[in-house]
Order: structure tokens, then sequence, then C-alpha cells
């Protein structure tokens, strides 16, 4: 048990500073580029931050443990609604742009309806896979196109100054990824095998949180400083990205098994977070502390339904 509890905590902490690393790498070739800061707020940090969730999906499915690759990204878009963004705006509120409302959310939505469409014969098929990030590479497309002809300066996203440390940054970020998915994942797994929990509920607690936190650092932080700019599109993007890539690439490489577990209950309350965030970005022009109790509220709700299932 405590080797187990050693690997994912060890696991955990390298997650979390390999993604910042991946992410200021990734947004140094970014500026080098000249793409615009929107974008690679929406994009390029979005997909930074779900490189957790694409490592160890990837290595659960491969090695043999379905349930956590799904129930990670499940888990994952829980909490990034219903935690992170609950956190954040208790911390110091957001103003929710009209980008969020018209272009983001729309998409999250279709994408996990999407993903719930694929999800009910209880298996993710690999040309499915191949839809989802089809439908992501159309996406970004779409927003960069959009963004050239109509530039903002809506998002900062902090890169290295000297060029030389873009590389060493986002090789970095790869490779311990890359180990910190390895040792994530025997962690969970042994712990789910000495507690006698089921690798799914491993899979949407602890590896689904653990892979959500360089969204919570980031956001808390962000928030805290009151910098604004780090806004709500970036959460969504993040959700958007784990089906999309994470999904889509994992059952690309090995086609993923969805438990009826996860189809009638944990699916639903992703589905359910995302819908009930449409009215509170639409009611008033901030995200407040009352909408960031009731997310926060409603994830320990969720989580303590999950712990008392056990």
């Amino acid at each position: 048990m405590v080797e187990s509890i050693v690997w994912l905590v060890l696991g955990l902490t390298v997650l979390v500073f390999s993604g910042d690393f991946l992410v200021k790498g990734a947004v140094g070739i970014a500026e080098k580029f000249n793409i615009s800061p929107l974008v690679i707020g929406m994009t390029v940090v979005s997909f930074g931050t779900s490189a957790p969730e694409l490592f160890v999906s990837v290595k659960a499915a491969v090695s043999g443990s379905p349930e956590i690759a799904i129930g990670n990204v499940v888990g994952s878009n829980i909490a990034n609604i219903a935690l992170v963004l609950g956190i954040t705006v208790l911390i110091f509120p957001i103003v929710v742009d009209r980008n969020s409302k018209i272009i983001d959310w729309p998409m999250m939505m279709f994408s996990t309806l999407l993903f719930y469409l694929f999800a009910m014969d209880n298996i993710i098929q690999w040309w499915e896979g191949v839809i989802l990030v089809a439908l992501i590479i159309a996406f970004v497309t779409y927003i960069v196109r959009k963004s050239i002809k109509s530039p903002s300066d809506e998002e900062e996203v902090e890169a290295p100054k000297k060029e030389w440390l873009t590389y060493v940054f986002l090789l970095g970020g790869l490779v311990g990824l890359k180990f910190g998915a390895d040792w994530l994942l025997d962690g969970a797994v042994g712990l789910a095998e000495q507690a006698g929990m089921s690798k799914e509920m491993i899979g949407v607690t602890i590896v689904a949180f653990g892979t959500s936190v360089p969204e919570l650092v980031a956001s808390g932080v962000a928030a805290f400083r009151q910098q604004t700019d780090i806004s709500i599109g970036n959460l969504i993007g993040s959700n958007i990205f784990n089906i999309m890539v994470v999904i889509g690439v994992t059952s690309i490489i090995k086609e993923v098994a969805v438990t009826d577990t996860i189809l009638a209950n944990d699916m639903l309350w992703m589905i359910g977070i995302a819908i009930i965030l449409l009215p509170m970005m639409l009611i008033g022009k901030k995200m407040g502390r009352p909408q960031g109790m009731l997310l926060f509220l409603g994830y320990a709700a969720y989580i303590g339904l999950a712990i008392a299932s056990v």
C-alpha cells in the first residue's frame, strides 16, 4: 500500500511540473511563428494541460486498464468545470467573454454528447477515434483562421525568454509526462488492487484529480493574482481536447472499453455539469462566488456518492 502511494504521489508531482514545462515550451514555439495569444490560450495551453490525461490514458489502455483511461477523461472533465472553475471563481470572479458563450461552450457540449453517443455500445472504436481527431483538427483550423481575421490580446502566457530554453522545456515536459504517467498509473492500479476499489473508481477520482492538477494550479494562481485573462475558455478548451484528442488518439491506438457504471453514472454527471455551466455564464457579466460555491458543492456531491458506492 505504502509503495503504491509513493508511486502515485511521485507520478502526480512529475506530471504537474512536466505539464507546466510543456506549456511554456509549446507557447515559445507558437510565439516564434506569430500565432495570436488568444489562439495560444485556447489551443496550445489547453492541449498542454491535457497532456497528462493523454499520456496516462494511452498508457492505461495499452497496459490493459481501459477503465482508468475512460474514467480519467470523464473524471477530469467533471473536475475541470466543477472543481477547478469552482475554486477559481471562489477566489476571484471571472468575466465571461463572448467567445466562451458562442464558440467554446457549444463545441464542448457537442464533443461531450458525441463522446456519450460513441460510448453507448460500451466501446470507443478506432474509427470513432479518427472522427474525434478529425473534428479537433477542423475546430483548431477554424479558430486559428478566425484569430487571423480578428486578432486579440486577451491571453498572455509566459514563454521562455531564450529560444534554446523553449526546446529544453518542450523536451523535458514530454519526457517528464511519460515517466509521470507510468508512475501514476502503477500507483493507481496498485491502490485499486490492494484497497479493493474498482479501476474505474480510481480513474474517475484519484487519477482524474491528479491529471487536473495543472489546470487547478494555473487557474487558482491566476485568480489569486487577479489575472482574469486566464478565462473560462481555457478550461472549456481543455475539456474539448480531453475528449477529441485524449479519447480520439487513445482509441486509435487501442479500442477502449466503456463500463456500464461509467456510462450510466459518471458520463451523466459530465453532461449535467456541462449543461449547467451555460446559464451560469449567461446570467450577469461575471461568474462569481455563488456560482463557484454551487460548482464546488456539486463536485463534492459527485465524489461523495462515488466513494459511498464503493
